[in-house]
């Protein structure tokens, strides 16, 4: 079994700064690629941004510039760094991971709990 544990939010006032983690742990052979969702209260969820094991990353238009996602191999665990935060940014924040395990070289998706992060106008 793999589990995703995220910390990190909370409230913050906009233009403030946070940095949430994630911990990939359990029966783990490799953790390809890593990423953030959020969802906003009445909203789909949504990818803010995500990074290969190789370390390319991608953003959603609306981060950019503002967030930066990184990870640490060694220890399974990725990393949003969230600069400038604005009110819309406020959602609960989910990490996610492509995992192989080492049983048959199984790949699962894996999702986080969650992680509220609130910004005040």
């Amino acid at each position: 079994q793999v589990q995703l544990v995220e910390s990190g939010g909370g409230l913050v006032q906009a233009g403030g700064s946070l940095r949430l983690s994630c911990a990939a742990s359990g029966n783990i052979f490799s953790v390809n690629a890593m990423a953030w969702y959020r969802q906003a209260p009445g909203k789909q969820r949504e990818l803010v941004a995500a990074i290969t094991s190789g370390g390319s990353t991608n953003y959603a238009d609306s981060v950019k510039g503002r967030f930066t996602i990184s990870r640490d191999n060694a220890k399974n665990m990725v990393y949003l760094q969230m600069n400038s935060l604005k009110p819309e940014d406020t959602a609960v924040y989910y990490c996610n991971a492509q995992v192989v395990t080492p049983l048959y070289y199984r790949k699962l998706e894996v999702w986080g709990q969650g992680t509220l992060v609130t910004v005040s106008s």
